[in-house]
Order: structure tokens, then sequence, then C-alpha cells
């Protein structure tokens, strides 16, 4: 069942540092057969707050392979590199049951 990483930019204090998290990130995802659907698109709020200013939906095969990249060594040092350059919130949904 495909799983899906949903990140929340709430504060971008780097814009450098997320330029090249975002080029570096890339291969990281593909390398653990991900795909990014949503990377920070023009977004406007329906109904309610939504405090981003970036969004990003990430689409994994299953939960165990979105694991593997967030656990991966590839990835750890971006983290670090996100994590100084931006607030974000980031989940991991299953796919559920699908039509």
């Amino acid at each position: 069942m495909a799983a899906y990483v949903i990140a929340n930019v709430t504060e971008a204090r780097d814009r450098d540092a997320l330029a090249e998290y975002r080029r570096r990130n890339t291969d990281t995802v593909a390398k653990h057969g991900g795909r990014f659907l949503v990377r920070g698109g023009e977004q406007e709020t329906l109904e309610g707050e939504w405090p981003g200013v970036r969004i990003v939906v990430i689409e994994f095969p299953d939960a165990g392979a979105a694991r593997a990249w967030w656990d991966s060594e590839d990835y750890a040092p971006l983290k670090d590199l996100r994590r100084g350059a931006s607030d974000t919130d980031i989940v991991l949904v299953e796919g559920g049951d699908q039509p």
C-alpha cells in the first residue's frame, strides 16, 4: 500500500540552504522508490487556517520504503540542513483503502 510523506514548511529562514536541500534530496527520495507529487506549488486554503508557506507530498511504495528513506545515512545530513533553514512539520500517512 502506498505511503505518503507530507511536509508543511511553516517558516523558511534560509532560501539558499533550502534550494540546496531540495537539489540533494531528489536523489535520496528516488533511491528509496519515492517520487514527488507536490513540491511547493501555489496553494490556497479552502477552509480553516493553514500556517504553512510550502507543502511537499512524496509518494513511496509503502511505509517501509518511506521509513528507510527517513532513516537512511544519505538523508541524515539533509535533515540537519533543512532543520537549520526552516521549521517544518512532517507526517507519514499510509494510503488506505483505494476504491
